[in-house]
């Protein structure tokens, strides 16, 4: 063999080598760039599962306490009525023996009691008349209780979605690494499908397009 030959070969082979250096260059600050992206997404789902946990606890504490309300506003508004149908018996047992005096300060009596019993029934907020959720009525407070546990069950629909992503996008995050000490194509592959169903399901989380079988 010549010189000129095995100076070509050596030539080819370093040219070579050296493409194959770039293109294993280029495959890790791909594999980086998705890395990060990952990372990235990761830190937004976390952002998100950490919310719909906060909202779950406050819209349950709310809901609660809204319930407890209404129910106090339940037993003064029995204690109310039952204090007017007695009233109203005593009319009914004494007949002729009131004179009108007593018997005009026994009606207003019984028509504060009445009132008062209209008023814990739906007791609208003088500022926001229409917004069915405001104002101190067992109507009222019944409405908010249950806006509050919608808060709550769509925030613990939510919560799932995000727990799986995180759980997905780290999982991806490892594969991009270890693709990139490998050099494997495949791997990385693997990683931007796994990164890709924990995008989704972080997706999900903020918007809710389907609930999830499992929570």
């Amino acid at each position: 063999m010549e010189a000129a030959d095995v100076a070509d070969q050596i030539r080819d082979a370093v040219e070579v080598e050296r493409t194959e250096r770039r293109a294993n260059d280029q495959f890790r600050t791909r594999a980086a760039i998705v890395i990060a992206v990952l990372a990235m997404l990761l830190a937004i789902a976390s952002l998100g599962g950490d919310n719909a946990t906060k909202e779950t606890i406050n819209a349950n504490i709310l809901a609660s306490d809204t319930w407890a309300f209404y129910q106090a506003k339940n037993i003064r508004q029995t204690s109310n009525l039952i204090a007017a149908n007695e009233l109203q018996a005593q009319i009914a047992i004494q007949g002729a023996a009131l004179d009108d005096a007593a018997r005009q300060s026994l009606q207003q009596s019984i028509q504060r009691y009445q009132d008062t019993v209209a008023r814990y029934e739906s007791e609208p907020d003088p500022n926001d008349p229409t917004n069915p959720i405001k104002g101190d009525g067992k109507t009222q407070l019944m409405a908010r209780a249950q806006y509050y546990e919608g808060k709550r069950d769509h925030a613990l629909a939510q919560d799932p979605n995000f727990d799986y992503s995180t759980a997905l996008l780290q999982i991806a995050i490892v594969l991009g690494s270890v693709a990139i000490v490998a050099t494997s194509r495949p791997i990385l592959a693997a990683a931007v499908a796994v990164g890709a169903v924990g995008v989704l399901l972080m997706l999900n989380g903020f918007f809710l397009f389907y609930d999830l079988p499992i929570g």
